[in-house]
């Protein structure tokens, strides 16, 4: 059965700054528990904030570190879901009930993409 990452785009200056709301937590759990039980999730987690991170780039054989905040770039993988899906359509519907369990004051986008296997 194929797998799929979805990665969980946000615009870090629109997210709230006090982070995901404990309603909304409380939501994200129900259907977290609801997925791993499906059989469906194998990894997930959230992921610190740019400023926190670093980007190595490669060009002309060198490559050099890049510190955040990442102030240049709009959106940022701010996540990500590891599922093994009987098939796209599938990883799309788990998808639309993720981005669904956050309040009208997030700004996301999920890109599902299949790992390529072998």
């Amino acid at each position: 059965m194929p797998r799929y990452l979805s990665m969980v785009r946000i615009d870090e200056s629109t997210a709230p700054a006090e982070g995901p709301s404990p309603e909304m937590m409380e939501r994200m759990g129900e259907l977290l528990e609801e997925i791993t039980k499906a059989g469906v999730m194998l990894d997930t987690a959230g992921l610190m904030p740019t400023a926190q991170g670093k980007r190595v780039h490669w060009e002309g054989g060198r490559a050099s570190v890049i510190d955040g905040p990442f102030t240049e770039t709009k959106e940022v993988v701010g996540g990500y879901a590891v599922m093994q899906c009987k098939d796209m359509a599938e990883a799309l519907e788990w998808t639309k009930r993720f981005v669904q369990v956050h309040g009208e004051e997030w700004t996301l986008t999920c890109e599902v993409r299949e790992i390529q296997e072998g």
